[in-house]
C-alpha cells in the first residue's frame, strides 16, 4: 500500500491561510463605521504610498478622504494641509475652501477662517450653503461682530444641523435655558440621536442642576460607557455635588480601562479637571500650557494664584480679558477687590463693586448662590452690612461648612452688632491661615468681649507675638472690656499698654478699670483673690494717686481678712 504524499495538504493549508488573510483585510468602510479615524487614515496613507511607489498620481478622492479622517481625528493642521493640495489644483472645487475654513476655525484662527469661508462665494446652496452659513454664524460670535451674527442667525433654517448650531451659540453666550429648550425639542424629534442627552446634561450642569444632569447623562452612558466626554461630565457633577475625591474617582475609571495611573492619562481635559479636583495640585505645570486650549484653564489658574495670594499674577492673567461669562465677571471682581484693598486703590474697588453687581443683579443669576454671593460682596465693599446680611442669610443653609462663607458671615454679623451669631460663625472657621489673620482675631476678640467672655479675648492676645497688631488688640480689649464692665481684663490690657507706652491716657483707663474691678469684688461679682493681682498691677505705676487707691484696697482687705502681700 502506498503512503499519501504530505505536500498536498500543506499546499491546501497555505491556500486556506491566504484566503483567510484576504478576507480579513480591513476596508475603509469598516474603519469609518467604527469611527476608527486613526485606522482609516493609516489605510489611506498606505494606499497613497503604494500609488506613489507605482508612479501613479494621487486621486482626488483619496486626498479628500484623508483630509476627512484627519479632521475627525482632531488633526486640523494636517487636514488643512491636505485640503491645500486640492485647492491649488486647476479644477479646484469652491467647497474645499469651506472645508479648510472649518479646519482653521478649530485651530483658533478665526479671522483667517472667516476670510477663507468667504472665498467659496455666496453661490453655495443645499448642505454646503447651510454649512457655510453655520460656520460664518460661529465666526461672527468668535469675532464679537453682533451685526453679522444677527444676519447669519436670520438665515438659519429648521434643519437639525442649523438648530444644533443655534443651540451651541446660546450655550456659548451663557443662555443655557434657551439652549436646553432647543436640545430637548430636537431630542423629541430625533430619539435615536442619544448624544443630544449629553448636550442637555451639560446645560443642566451649567444651570447648577447637578442631579438632573447626572440622570440625563446616564441615558447616554448606558450605551456608551467608555465615552471620555460623558464620564468627564459625570465627574464634574460629582465634584460639584460632593468633593474633589468623588470627581477623581469617576475619572479613575477611564485610566483603569487603559491600565494606566490617572496622572498618566493622556487627555488635556482630564489633566485639567484632575488638577482642579485636587485643589490646584501641580497647577503651575498643568494649567499654563492649556490656557489657550481650554477656556476654564485660565480661570482656574487665576483661582490658584488668588489662593496663593499672588494677586499680581492673577491680575496679569485677567487684565486683558473682556469678561463675557459670569465666572469671568466674578474673577475680575475678586482680583480688583484684592488688589484694591491691598493698595487702598479706590478705583479698583469701585470696579470690583460694578462687576459683582452686574452678576448679582442679572436675571440669570440673581437667584443663584454665586449671584447672591456677588451682591453680598458688592455691599461688603460698600460697607452696607445690613444689606450684606440679607443676601448671606438667604444662602447660609447651602454653605454651612464653608470657611470663606463663615468668615465673611461672621465679619458682617460683627459689623452689624450681632455678636453672638458672629462668634458662632467665626468659631466655625477651620482654615488655620484665616484664623491667624489680624482682622479675624480682632473681630473674634470683640465678639468674645461683647458675649461676656473677656478671658477668651485675653487668651487671643497671649497667643500673639509682640507687634503693632498685638498693640492694637490690647487697645481693643482695654476699651471694649471697660465699656462692657469687664474691668479686670480691661485693667490687664491697660497695664500692658502703660508699660509699653507711658501715655497719661492709659493711666486714666487703668485707674478707672482698677476702681471698677474693686467695685465688682465688693459687690461679690468678682473673686476676692483677684484683688492681689489688681494691687500688683496698680503698683506698676509710679503715680501719687496709686497710694491713695492702695490705702482703700488695704483697709477693705484688712476688714475682710484678705492678705494683699
Amino acid at each position: 500500500m502506498m503512503l499519501p504524499r504530505r505536500a498536498a495538504p500543506q499546499a491546501a493549508k497555505a491556500d486556506a491561510l491566504k484566503d483567510r488573510a484576504q478576507k480579513k483585510k480591513p476596508t475603509l468602510d469598516e474603519f469609518l463605521s467604527k469611527s476608527d479615524w486613526s485606522g482609516a487614515l493609516g489605510l489611506l496613507q498606505f494606499e497613497r504610498n503604494t500609488q506613489a511607489s507605482m508612479g501613479a498620481e494621487d486621486s482626488e478622492s483619496l486626498v479628500m478622504w484623508m483630509a476627512y479622517c484627519a479632521f475627525h481625528l482632531g488633526d486640523y493642521q494636517k487636514a488643512a494641509q491636505l485640503l491645500d493640495e486640492l485647492i491649488v489644483q486647476p479644477q479646484a472645487e469652491p467647497v474645499w475652501n469651506l472645508y479648510k475654513a472649518c479646519c482653521l476655525f478649530y485651530l483658533g484662527q478665526h479671522k483667517e477662517a472667516y476670510d477663507t469661508a468667504l472665498k467659496t462665494g455666496s453661490g453655495l446652496t443645499g448642505p454646503a450653503g447651510r454649512l457655510q452659513n453655520r460656520l460664518l454664524f460661529h465666526l461672527a460670535h468668535k469675532l464679537n461682530d453682533e451685526n453679522k451674527l444677527m444676519i447669519y442667525h436670520q438665515k438659519l433654517t429648521d434643519d437639525t444641523e442649523d438648530q444644533l448650531s443655534l443651540a451651541s451659540i446660546h450655550y456659548l453666550r451663557n443662555h443655557y435655558q434657551e439652549a436646553t429648550d432647543i436640545y430637548k425639542r430636537l431630542l423629541l424629534e430625533n430619539r435615536e440621536s442619544i448624544a443630544l442627552n449629553v448636550y442637555v446634561a451639560l446645560c443642566y450642569y451649567k444651570l447648577d442642576y447637578y442631579d438632573v444632569s447626572l440622570e440625563i447623562l446616564q441615558v447616554y452612558l448606558q450605551q456608551h460607557p467608555d465615552s471620555v466626554v460623558a464620564i468627564n461630565l459625570r465627574a464634574c457633577n460629582h465634584f460639584r455635588l460632593y468633593n474633589g475625591k468623588a470627581g477623581e474617582a469617576e475619572l479613575k475609571t477611564l485610566a483603569d480601562k487603559q491600565g494606566v495611573a490617572i496622572t498618566q492619562y493622556d487627555n488635556d481635559l482630564i489633566k485639567h479637571n484632575l488638577c482642579v479636583f485636587r485643589n490646584g495640585e501641580n497647577a503651575l505645570q498643568i494649567l499654563p500650557p492649556l490656557v489657550d486650549a481650554i477656556p476654564e484653564a485660565r480661570l482656574n489658574l487665576v483661582i490658584y494664584h488668588l489662593r496663593c495670594e499672588e494677586f499680581k499674577d492673577a491680575h496679569n492673567l485677567m487684565k486683558d480679558i473682556e469678561p463675557s461669562s459670569p465666572e469671568e465677571y466674578i474673577l475680575k471682581g475678586v482680583v480688583n477687590a484684592c488688589i484694591g484693598q491691598m493698595e487702598d486703590n479706590r478705583e479698583m474697588l469701585k470696579t470690583a463693586e460694578q462687576y459683582f453687581q452686574l452678576v448679582g443683579a442679572s436675571a440669570s443669576h440673581c437667584d443663584t448662590i454665586p449671584g447672591r454671593q456677588c451682591m453680598a460682596m458688592c455691599f461688603f465693599l460698600l460697607k452696607q452690612f445690613d444689606d450684606v446680611m440679607i443676601y448671606m442669610k438667604s444662602i447660609k443653609a447651602y454653605l454651612f461648612n464653608d470657611d470663606d462663607f463663615n468668615y465673611n458671615y461672621g465679619m458682617a454679623k460683627a459689623a452689624t452688632g450681632h455678636y453672638k451669631d458672629a462668634e458662632e460663625a467665626l468659631c466655625m472657621v477651620q482654615n488655620i491661615k484665616y484664623k491667624m489673620e489680624y482682622s479675624y482675631i480682632m473681630a473674634l476678640a470683640r465678639c468674645h468681649i461683647y458675649n461676656g467672655k473677656a478671658r477668651m479675648a485675653w487668651e487671643l492676645y497671649l497667643k500673639m507675638e509682640t507687634s503693632h497688631e498685638s498693640f492694637n488688640l490690647l487697645q481693643l480689649i482695654a476699651n471694649d472690656c471697660y465699656k462692657m464692665g469687664h474691668f479686670f481684663y480691661s485693667l490687664k490690657a491697660f497695664d500692658v499698654l502703660e508699660r509699653l507706652d507711658p501715655n497719661p491716657e492709659y493711666w486714666d483707663g487703668k485707674r478707672g478699670a482698677c476702681v471698677g474691678a474693686f467695685q465688682k469684688i465688693v459687690a461679690g461679682k468678682e473673686p476676692r483673690d483677684s484683688l492681689r493681682e489688681i494691687a500688683l498691677m496698680l503698683r506698676n505705676t509710679t503715680n501719687p494717686q496709686v497710694e491713695y487707691i492702695m490705702r482703700t484696697f488695704k483697709k477693705w482687705a484688712k476688714d475682710n481678712g484678705i492678705k494683699l502681700g
